[in-house]
């Protein structure tokens, strides 16, 4: 009898050649409530630092629960590494050329938050044992950890999870606070430059000077990316297609604004001031963004365009060609020869703009992609308005079409993860991200140091608790045939996310107007034909429509550097996006596969915490610290 494949249903979906993510099990434990935790975290960093330099390491395993995880982030490697249980962290320390890197590992007291305290280990609170900050010494740089102590079936104490990073080099830290330049050159010199002069110079890169790292994109990636490079004293230019910063969010549809709060959002270096508002507009941001440059003092080029791009393998460097439009209308053409190359397009690639038979033939006044959505038109009183796709996009694009009077049907071809916006704050940011929450750096650390898996067992249970409040809304919309899901493996929002960049929404107010039949729903059929004035299904059914909006999504990072780039350097790209075999996110912030070649992307808290790990790894490489080859 032959085997009928069976489709991946759309909120599973991954990208391709990713690998599932497991679920990780809470252990069976619960720490006394006067329990000694000083004593128990400092014995068992001593046991750990004794058993990292022990050659062997086999004692790690009377250190680490059997279902627990050890995450770093460059500390043991210049990798970003997730390892489950302790013969998987013994099989790698062994296999090492450096062995461990790490060669002190100390309890940070430095804050009551940082010192050891009873935590909890679960959503619900109900695991609980001993947490505490840690700092990590290693052979080249030193950063922070994390560690969660849980007692066994022995009542012995073992790391459930471990976090340790690298968050600065010995010999070259950022440029900041007690590091920080002077400014000026004092003495006499009657030809020196003011600062005015400098930074002219130094942003047009003048007198021969060339960067030592080009970012593709001003938006959230390339300008923090190029904040952490600009202060590690790394030569650093962007360059941007439009006429101005922040332009990428500024040129979207009229009414998007953030769905993430401030508290979340926060760039490095400047944070916003605590009179901005918790959602903020996107033109509010383009603003920000271009007084970032500014006060930053980053070099940023608009409405400039590569040309042409070549990676010289024996000298390590590109040969890039520029085509600049100057303030005063000049066209500039420049090559550079950077040693770095950062696409900071986004996490996403190209637009995805299904071809659609009959597309060519549609004679309403708009048919684009959601990209390409500047907001609806304010005399189209009337107007029937077609919104393809359930996601944020698609959303708040219908919604856009309802507040100014057109007749709007959004269709819905596979099951949307929706969760409002109230719950999406109070339970997934509560405790971190919130007014009078732990400092933003102790936050990331806190967020970053539950390995994915472990990530995704809180994340099951912090869906059901979302849905449960959400209760109503999920109710009603299942009543008017809007299909919802849980995400994959019922883990909800950030798994949606981190699989596949998408398949959410996050409701700020359209969910109730297609409830109430304000925003008409057309669900799971899929387009056969785009007509002169209608869209016709495959079940044969058939819509009016003056303006067509897909919101359908983007492609992989991969299709803006096959673009851009060409074959011969896509070719050699990993795939992006999605989780490696060992839970951590493909490609992105790390080695991509060609040298000198790197992705960044992400929303605007992980661009604030990986733009300083990607950094670090190119500094490292011009120090002759690391070579791309190291694994």
């Amino acid at each position: 009898m032959a085997t009928v494949a069976v489709a991946t249903p759309s909120y599973a979906r991954a990208e391709p050649g990713s690998y599932p993510l497991r679920i990780a099990q809470y252990p069976e434990s619960t720490a006394p409530p006067k329990a000694d935790v000083q004593k128990i975290a400092t014995e068992w960093v001593d046991a750990l630092n004794k058993a990292l330099s022990s050659p062997s390491y086999d004692v790690l395993d009377q250190l680490f629960l059997k279902d627990s995880c050890w995450r770093d982030q460059l500390g043991l490697s210049w990798n970003y590494h997730t390892f489950s249980g302790p013969e998987n962290i013994i099989s790698f320390l062994k296999s090492s050329p450096h062995g461990s890197r790490i060669k002190k590992i100390s309890i940070d007291d430095s804050s009551d938050i940082h010192r050891p305290n009873i935590t909890a280990a679960d959503f619900n609170g109900k695991v609980t044992g001993v947490g505490s900050f840690l700092t990590i010494e290693t052979d080249v740089g030193r950063g922070p950890g994390i560690v969660r102590l849980m007692q066994d079936e022995d009542g012995k104490w073992k790391a459930f999870t471990l976090f340790t990073a690298i968050h600065e080099l010995h010999e070259h830290k950022e440029m900041t606070s007690g590091n920080r330049p002077d400014g000026v050159i004092h003495g006499s010199n009657p030809g020196r430059k003011n600062w005015q002069e400098m930074r002219t110079t130094m942003e047009n890169f003048e007198d021969d000077n060339e960067p030592t790292v080009l970012i593709l994109g001003a938006g959230q990636s390339g300008l923090t990316s190029a904040a952490r490079l600009q202060n590690l004293g790394v030569p650093t230019l962007i360059i941007d297609r439009n006429p101005r910063v922040g332009d990428n969010w500024r040129n979207r549809y009229h009414q998007l604004v953030l769905h993430d709060p401030v508290w979340y959002d926060h760039l490095p270096y400047v944070p916003f001031p605590s009179h901005w508002p918790v959602f903020t507009p996107k033109d509010k941001l383009a603003e920000w963004f271009e007084s970032y440059v500014r006060i930053l003092e980053l070099n940023v080029w608009t409405e400039t365009n590569i040309e042409s791009a070549k990676w010289d393998e024996s000298k390590r460097q590109w040969t890039v060609d520029l085509k600049r439009k100057k303030a005063d209308g000049t066209v500039e053409n420049r090559t550079f020869h950077p040693r770095h190359i950062i696409q900071a397009t986004g996490h996403s690639g190209e637009m995805n703009l299904p071809q659609t038979k009959g597309m060519e033939n549609f004679k309403g006044s708009r048919l684009c992609h959601s990209s390409k959505f500047e907001g609806a038109k304010p005399d189209a009183q009337g107007q029937k308005a077609v919104v393809v796709g359930c996601c944020n996009s698609g959303h708040d694009i219908a919604q856009d079409f309802y507040e100014h009077g057109y007749d709007v049907t959004i269709v819905q071809r596979s099951s949307t993860y929706v969760l409002s916006s109230k719950s999406a704050i109070e339970v997934l940011l509560k405790g971190l991200y919130e007014e009078g929450g732990p400092p933003t750096e102790d936050a990331d650390l806190l967020f970053m140091s539950i390995p994915n898996p472990v990530l995704k067992r809180i994340h099951v249970d912090a869906t059901k608790e979302i849905a449960r409040r959400d209760a109503d809304l999920l109710a009603g919309l299942e009543k008017v045939g809007f299909k919802t899901d849980t995400g994959p493996d019922q883990a909800g929002f950030f798994m949606k996310y981190f699989q596949r960049g998408g398949g959410y929404y996050i409701d700020v107010g359209c969910s109730q107007l297609i409830i109430d039949g304000e925003i008409k729903l057309k669900q799971g059929c899929e387009i056969a034909e785009v007509k002169e004035h209608s869209l016709l299904f495959d079940d044969g059914t058939e819509l009016e429509a003056d303006e067509i909006v897909f919101a359908t999504g983007y492609e992989n990072m991969k299709s803006t550097a096959r673009k851009v780039f060409g074959d011969e350097v896509a070719d050699r790209l990993k795939d992006v996006w999605g989780f490696d075999e060992e839970g951590e996110l493909r490609t992105m912030w790390r080695k991509t596969g060609h040298p000198g070649f790197w992705f960044f992307g992400g929303n605007l808290a992980l661009c604030r915490y990986y733009s300083r790990m990607l950094a670090l790894q190119i500094k490292a490489m011009e120090e002759g610290i690391m070579k791309y080859e190291d694994p």
